[in-house]
């Protein structure tokens, strides 16, 4: 039970997001930014952990579609239920850049979000998208 060993829960409420995080143990506190630009809430912690939040119903179908008709990347889905998405994508040409990404979607309070990696140029490996896909939970009405 890895996300049981959660070193810190931030209340995402004063984001207006009725969700929490929950900060994996030795990862460093997170800075929690958010972008009026393109309407996502910002999580970094650390080099291995970076994600994005966002208010969106979360097409799993459309992104499905959109990974099978990527023409630079080769995408392989590693795991897959109805609200979440885990694949990885790599550059035929360059073994060394290969990338896993994730989409989850959490319902919270009659809302719902979509939750992805940062697309941030980091290589997250399976562990760490894991990690970071466990990190956010509805929060449960007091």
């Amino acid at each position: 039970a890895e996300s049981a060993k959660a070193a810190s829960t931030v209340d995402l409420d004063q984001y207006h997001m009725p969700l929490l995080l929950a900060v994996p143990q030795g990862v460093p506190a997170p800075s929690i930014v958010w972008k009026d630009a393109s309407g996502k809430l910002e999580i970094r912690a650390g080099e291995r952990f970076g994600l994005t939040i966002m208010e969106d119903p979360g097409d799993m179908q459309r992104l499905k579609g959109d990974l099978d008709r990527d023409l630079l990347k080769k995408n392989t889905i590693l795991q897959e239920t109805p609200d979440e998405l885990v694949y990885r994508s790599e550059f035929p040409d360059d073994s060394t850049l290969v990338f896993v990404h994730f989409q989850r979607v959490v319902k919270a309070a009659g809302r719902t979000f979509t939750v992805q990696d940062m697309d941030n140029g980091t290589a997250f490996t399976k562990d760490d998208v894991d990690r970071m896909a466990a990190s956010i939970s509805p929060k449960q009405p007091a």
